[in-house]
C-alpha cells in the first residue's frame, strides 16, 4: 500500500496535481530517503531526521523544509519557532522546478538533527 499516493489521491484536483509533481521531484532528488505519512502528511527522512514534507493547508499545498530557514532562500517563509521554512502553492503553474531542486539538494546537505534535539528535550522532562 502506498500511503503517500493515497494521501495525494484524497486531495482536491488542483492540490493533487501539485502534490503529485512535488512527490515526483522529491523522489527523484532524494534517492534513498525514507518517505512515509507522519503526523498526517507525507514526510521524507534522511537517517532518523525529517528533512521535508508537504501538506494541504487552507492557503494551498505547503512544501516544508525542517531546516529551510538556514537555506538562505528569500522565497521560503519561516515557520514556527525552530528552523522550518515553507513555500505554499495554489496552482501547479507556480511550481518552479529549478527552485525546488535547489531546495531539495540543500535539504540533503543542511540537515537539522531534530531527532537528537527531541531526545534531549524528552530527557529533560
Amino acid at each position: 500500500m502506498d500511503e503517500i499516493k493515497n494521501y495525494n489521491n484524497a486531495l482536491d484536483a488542483a492540490s493533487k496535481k501539485i502534490a503529485n509533481q512535488l512527490r515526483e521531484q522529491i523522489d527523484a532528488t532524494l534517492k534513498g530517503a525514507e518517505s512515509k505519512i507522519w503526523h498526517g502528511a507525507p514526510v521524507w527522512f534522511i537517517g532518523e531526521n525529517a528533512v521535508l514534507g508537504y501538506s494541504k493547508k487552507k492557503a494551498g499545498v505547503s512544501l516544508l523544509f525542517w531546516n529551510g530557514s538556514n537555506f538562505g532562500e528569500s522565497k521560503l517563509k519561516n515557520v514556527g519557532s525552530f528552523f522550518a521554512a515553507e513555500m505554499v502553492y495554489t496552482s501547479v503553474d507556480e511550481l518552479v522546478s529549478k527552485d525546488i531542486k535547489r531546495w531539495l539538494k540543500l535539504s540533503k546537505e543542511l540537515i537539522w538533527d531534530s531527532a537528537s534535539h527531541m531526545r534531549k528535550a524528552r530527557a529533560k522532562k
